[in-house]
């Protein structure tokens, strides 16, 4: 701000023409202007000092809006100091001075508050590492092994990011970031190589596979081709992924021969099916046809000869489907049982001995009741109630056994 106060106050023109300036030290000289009159020659010099007071202003509002760190702001007022205490200028220099020395409380000001946020930045720079630190320790220990690259990548651009803590702390703290990194890529390395060495045997195996596949490609030995292709695949599940530029290529291969045998195997037994279906009506009809004629049996003889054609005719047919062979198989058990059983029956009717050994039960039991008759008489003659009543409750047994065997002997007459 250009002073108010006259430029007489501050200097003076002598008579050679000579410009002084007024200090507080006294009177100095700041220079002479050859042909010009006392004003012009002072005038050029109070134009120097104000140059110095727009100087001096523009240093108090770069301080005032820190602009400046601290210590160039320190610099910078040392040297416009310099340039102030020796201007060759006409003013108040003091006061451009005193200026000068008024911002320096404003400097330890603005010091201690960088220094206090510096100090915070920095706990926060430590508290961040540390994070980064115990982050990257993780990362170190566990399989991610894609994910894991790009954070510590991001950690390490984060980590160049921030300021330097005390330089102790921080090369510690980088020690133990750097050496996680480091076990990390070690391990990752290792496990893809590896991985590696894992697909490349997994590659082999399954061209091993492919090769005893198209031995069976062409096989009609259907079921156990069949469980050697699932065997096949177990094995082939069981040896993992080979490399990604031939595992799909060696599945395509694989999976070409599959298809060669299943589709061969689906076309026969699709005819098979068709085959046996047949088969299946033509005996379900000719079941039906033998259970109107056989049953019920009322002549063995024909019922036998019955039978007999209709299992020449049943078994000369193919087979059937494997679900269906029970209720067949159950209604030709049935037919053969009414037959035996018909057979049976006939052998306990004709049979001489059985006929002759229920004469003699009849002819016996018909004897015991004649004499129990008897006894019965005899007791009543006595008046004897008692043996009566006793001799009359085993007429009544033997009666009953007697009615049996008289139906057992009835039937050898039919």
């Amino acid at each position: 701000m250009t002073s108010t106060t006259g430029p007489d106050a501050f200097g003076r023109v002598d008579s050679d023409g000579t410009v002084y300036v007024r200090t507080e030290d006294g009177e100095r000289s700041v220079g002479q202007i050859p042909d010009s009159t006392a004003e012009q020659a002072l005038a050029f010099y109070v134009r120097r000092f104000e140059a110095l007071e727009v100087e001096v202003g523009l240093l108090e509002t770069r301080v005032r809006n820190r602009a400046l760190s601290p210590d160039e702001a320190r610099n910078s007022i040392n040297t416009v100091r310099k340039a102030v205490t020796g201007a060759n200028a006409v003013g108040d220099l003091a006061a451009l001075a005193a200026r000068l020395d008024a911002l320096a409380p404003l400097l330890e000001e603005q010091s201690a508050a960088r220094k206090a946020e510096r100090a915070k930045q920095q706990e926060s720079a430590r508290d961040r590492k540390e994070q980064m630190v115990a982050e990257a320790e993780a990362l170190a220990a566990g399989n991610d092994w894609r994910g894991g690259v790009n954070r510590f990548r991001t950690l390490l651009d984060e980590w160049k990011a921030l300021p330097r803590i005390d330089r102790a702390t921080d090369d510690a703290l980088w020690h133990r970031f750097s050496s996680a990194r480091t076990t990390y890529t070690r391990r990752r390395k290792a496990q893809f190589a590896e991985q590696s060495a894992r697909r490349d045997s997994a590659k082999i195996a399954k061209e091993k596979i492919i090769a005893e596949a198209e031995e069976l490609a062409t096989s009609t030995e259907w079921g156990a081709t069949a469980s050697a292709f699932r065997e096949l695949m177990a094995r082939w599940k069981a040896a993992g992924p080979a490399p990604r530029d031939v595992d799909d290529e060696l599945w395509a291969q694989f999976r070409a021969l599959q298809d060669t045998f299943f589709n061969a195997r689906s076309a026969v037994l699709s005819a098979q099916d068709a085959e046996y279906q047949a088969n299946l009506d033509a005996k379900r009809a000719l079941l039906d046809q033998a259970e109107a004629e056989i049953l019920p049996i009322s002549d063995l003889a024909a019922a036998r000869a019955a039978f007999r054609s209709f299992l020449e005719k049943f078994n000369a047919l193919g087979r059937v489907p494997r679900e269906q062979l029970r209720s067949l198989d159950s209604r030709v058990k049935a037919l053969e049982s009414a037959v035996r059983t018909a057979e049976e029956d006939e052998w306990r009717r004709t049979d001489p001995e059985a006929r002759v050994r229920a004469e003699e039960t009849v002819a016996m039991l018909s004897a015991e009741i004649d004499k129990l008759t008897e006894k019965i008489a005899k007791a009543e003659a006595r008046g004897d109630n008692t043996a009566a009543a006793k001799a009359q409750e085993s007429i009544d047994t033997y009666s009953a056994w007697l009615a049996q065997a008289k139906e057992t002997l009835a039937d050898f007459n039919r």
